[in-house]
C-alpha cells in the first residue's frame, strides 16, 4: 500500500494544479464567492461553489446568472457545482458556467434532500446510472473543462450503487475526480461514514478520490484521510464559523481564536455579504451565519437572541462589535 502524501502536498485534477489537499466542499445555500474566498484566505487549496441549478442557468434566471456565477479573482482554483438530470440542459448550463471562469465543473449526484431528488437530480441519479453517465458527458462537452462528481455511496442501507456508478463515471464518462461521501442518501448526515468503502473506491479508480462526510474537526479530517486512503479531503460543516480548520490542516501555525478574533472574522463576513447582495438582503441572510460563530464563544442568551433575530445589518454590527469588545449588552 503506497504511503499517503501529507495534506500540505499539491496535487492535480486533469492538469488543474491545486496547492494542497484540503478543500471546501459545496455548501447548499451558503458557498457563495465570499465564503469560498474566506476558506482560501485560511489555506484551502480549492473551494467548490454551492450547487447551482442547471435549469436556472439554461433558462437565464437572473439570480442564478448574476449572484451564483460570481467568482472573485483571488479564489482560483475554484469549481462550480451544477445539479440537474437533463443532459441537454446540463450541456447548455455547463457552457454558460464555464464563461464565468471556473477551473473545473463539479456535478452533484449526492444531494439527499427530497425536493432535489423528486426532480430526478442529486442522489436520485444513482437510481438511473445510464442517465447519470449522459449528464456527466454532457457537462464535459458543454464546458470544455475537467468535470468532477460528488456522489453518495448509495440510496438505502446496504446499497452500493453510488460506489459502482463512481467507477463507471471515471471509466465511461471521463470524469476527472470523484468526491465521495460514503453514507447512503437515506442517512443524510447521520451515522458513521464507511471509510473502508472509500478506500476500496480509491484503489479502484485512477483519478483523485476526495473524501467527504464526517469531517467535523481537523482531527476527524486527518483520521478520515488516513482511513479512506483518499487523495484529498473536502470539508463542509466543519468549516462553518471556523475557517481556521483550513489553517490547522495546511500546516500554518494557528492559535485557538479568541472571542475578539472570531467576532472580527464575523464582521468581515458581514461586510462581504453586504457587498454581495446589499444591506437589506444581507441583514436577513446573515441570520443563519451568526449561530456558527456564537457557538464557539460564551455569549449571554439575551445578546445571542437579539443578534439572531435582527434583520438589520447596522444593528447586527453594533451587537457583534460589542461582543468583540467585551461589552455584549444590547443598547
Amino acid at each position: 500500500m503506497a504511503e499517503q502524501p501529507p495534506l500540505t502536498d499539491p496535487f492535480s485534477i486533469e492538469g488543474v494544479e491545486i496547492p494542497n489537499r484540503v478543500l471546501l466542499a459545496p455548501l447548499a445555500g451558503i458557498g457563495n464567492w465570499f465564503v469560498r474566498l474566506q476558506a482560501k484566505r485560511y489555506g484551502a487549496g480549492m473551494a467548490v461553489s454551492e450547487m447551482v441549478s442547471s435549469f436556472g442557468l439554461h433558462f437565464g434566471n437572473d439570480r442564478t446568472m448574476t449572484e451564483l456565477m460570481r467568482i472573485h479573482p483571488d479564489e482560483h482554483p475554484v469549481s462550480i457545482q451544477l445539479f440537474g438530470q437533463d443532459p441537454d440542459v446540463m450541456r447548455s448550463a455547463a457552457e454558460i458556467a464555464a464563461r464565468s471562469g471556473p477551473d473545473l465543473i463539479d456535478l452533484n449526484m449526492g444531494c439527499p434532500v427530497p425536493k432535489v431528488r423528486k426532480t430526478g437530480a442529486g442522489a436520485e441519479l444513482l437510481a438511473d446510472p445510464e442517465l447519470a453517465l449522459e449528464v456527466a458527458r454532457a457537462a464535459r462537452e458543454g464546458s470544455g473543462l475537467p468535470v468532477t462528481v460528488k456522489i453518495r455511496s448509495g440510496l438505502m442501507p446496504g446499497d452500493r450503487r453510488g460506489f459502482d456508478l463512481a467507477i463507471r463515471l471515471v471509466e465511461e464518462a471521463g470524469v476527472a475526480a470523484i468526491g465521495f461521501h460514503p453514507r447512503v442518501a437515506k442517512q443524510g448526515h447521520k451515522g458513521s461514514p464507511d471509510y473502508a468503502m472509500a478506500r476500496e473506491l480509491s484503489e479502484a479508480i485512477d483519478v483523485p478520490m476526495i473524501i467527504s462526510g464526517g469531517l467535523s474537526t481537523a482531527e476527524a479530517s486527518r483520521r478520515a484521510y488516513e482511513e479512506s486512503g483518499a487523495d484529498a479531503i473536502m470539508i463542509a460543516r466543519g468549516a462553518l464559523g471556523y475557517p481556521w480548520v483550513f489553517a490547522e490542516l495546511t500546516g500554518r501555525e494557528v492559535e485557538q481564536p479568541d472571542q475578539r478574533v472570531i467576532m472580527e472574522e464575523l464582521l468581515w463576513v458581514m461586510d462581504r455579504a453586504e457587498e454581495h447582495i446589499g444591506a437589506d438582503r444581507a441583514g436577513r441572510y446573515m441570520r443563519k451565519f451568526y449561530p456558527w460563530y456564537l457557538d464557539r464563544i460564551d455569549v449571554p442568551k439575551l445578546v445571542r437572541n437579539e443578534l439572531c433575530q435582527t434583520a438589520g445589518l447596522d444593528r447586527a454590527r453594533v451587537i457583534v462589535a460589542g461582543i468583540r469588545d467585551g461589552d455584549a449588552v444590547p443598547v
